[in-house]
């Protein structure tokens, strides 16, 4: 469905080479599932509200030279075409853009889309194969009129209740986690559906909340209450099922260390100098462990101690334990490069020069494709092209 003078698809390996998404979402959900679905070769085409855009594109510092890097981050490999939804005639365009896309996100409160004409109904009469994905905060039944945020939802859905230190408050996630999970959602819809559709020819109607993908995300936690009763809370560094996985102090800082099983923790007691941990009635076994973490704790410390942090990772990784120092952002891509991951790709803007570096999309593909690299578009970069082809009968 894409026109020619607009394929964005970067090899005829791409995978999704020859899809047109149109981008009615904003902030950061929406976004990053249609720069992931444009990393696969998907034509995506950005609607903006005229002189003001995407909220993020406010939302600095920091900034780039070019633009600010909240939007820069979730933006790339897009076009933008900026049009008023209150206009007769951006409206017109914005429906032909519906109608001919194969995916279609938006993340407006629900029922809005609907009172310009570009509801799934309206959209799927004239184009039957649409996936059409609607992202909300809380769904569209009873919270349909709550305002959806990442940090709003991190509160109500538990997250925050079991992250931070057990006598502190409660505590976000230092990313915009929920966003980014409900974006990843997105995304495994959006490909169940155009599988789907391959095979009977149907589009889909998809909703996918921020509160029903963190409620998805607590995986142990959520099925300690529904499956035992349990009433998880905040525990610091520690798990509430394994130990030692946690922070521990060595003779400089701290090392995080978990063992999974048995046999680590008897591989780390030897490491550290004190085997006979690993025969000790309190810790033999990983639910005593977890019964005797305080001693537990104090006894790996004090071996801990003998030696910093770098040192004993390095022991116990050779030992096949698994540990890790606390770095921050710029340390672990550092780490990520170093063990031959390329977590970065460098970003190229329309005039061809540099944008700078991105992470890149952590999938690696066999055979493999070269993705796309453009930098996040300017406001209405694309807008004179896209209102042309859209006016085009």
């Amino acid at each position: 469905m894409t026109g020619p003078a607009h394929d964005a698809s970067p090899s005829a390996a791409a995978p999704l080479e020859g899809i047109l998404v149109a981008d009615f979402s904003r902030v950061l959900a929406g976004p990053l599932a249609t720069m992931t679905l444009a990393d696969l070769g998907a034509r995506v085409v950005k609607v903006e509200r005229p002189e003001a855009g995407d909220d993020t594109r406010a939302w600095g510092p920091p900034w780039s030279p070019h633009a600010a890097t909240y939007f820069e981050g979730v933006n790339r490999n897009k076009e933008s075409v900026a049009l008023d939804l209150k206009d007769a005639a951006d409206r017109e365009r914005a429906r032909r853009l519906a109608i001919r896309a194969d995916v279609v996100i938006e993340n407006f409160l629900p029922g809005t889309l609907e009172r310009v004409g570009l509801g799934y109904d309206d959209v799927a009469r004239q184009n039957p194969g649409v996936v059409y994905v609607s992202i909300t905060g809380f769904g569209s039944a009873g919270g349909a009129r709550l305002p959806g945020y990442d940090f709003v939802v991190q509160a109500l859905g538990g997250l925050m209740h079991i992250t931070g230190e057990a006598d502190g408050d409660p505590m976000k996630v230092g990313v915009a986690l929920v966003d980014v999970l409900t974006g990843k959602d997105a995304v495994i819809g959006v490909l169940a559906a155009l599988r789907r559709r391959a095979q009977t020819g149907a589009g889909s109607r998809i909703e996918v909340s921020l509160l029903s993908s963190l409620q998805g995300a607590l995986a142990n936690q959520a099925a300690a209450h529904l499956g035992a009763g349990a009433s998880p809370t905040r525990m610091g560094n520690m798990h509430p099922s394994i130990a030692p996985y946690e922070l521990l102090r060595c003779a400089d800082g701290p090392l995080a260390i978990a063992c999974g099983n048995d046999g680590q923790f008897a591989k780390l007691a030897a490491a550290v100098g004190v085997p006979e941990l690993a025969q000790d009635e309190r810790f033999r076994t990983n639910t005593q462990r977890v019964a005797n973490r305080p001693a537990l704790r104090e006894a790996l410390e004090a071996a801990l101690a003998a030696a910093p942090a770098a040192e004993w990772q390095e022991r116990l990784n050779g030992v096949g334990v698994p540990a890790g120092q606390a770095g921050d952002i710029a340390e672990g891509l550092a780490f990520a490069e170093r063990i031959g991951l390329e977590p970065t790709i460098e970003v190229m803007g329309a005039d061809g020069a540099s944008h700078g570096r991105q992470v890149r999309h952590p999938v690696l593909w066999q055979p493999p494709f070269e993705p796309p690299r453009r930098a996040a578009p300017a406001l209405d970069e694309h807008g004179d092209d896209v209102r042309a082809w859209l006016d085009a009968d």
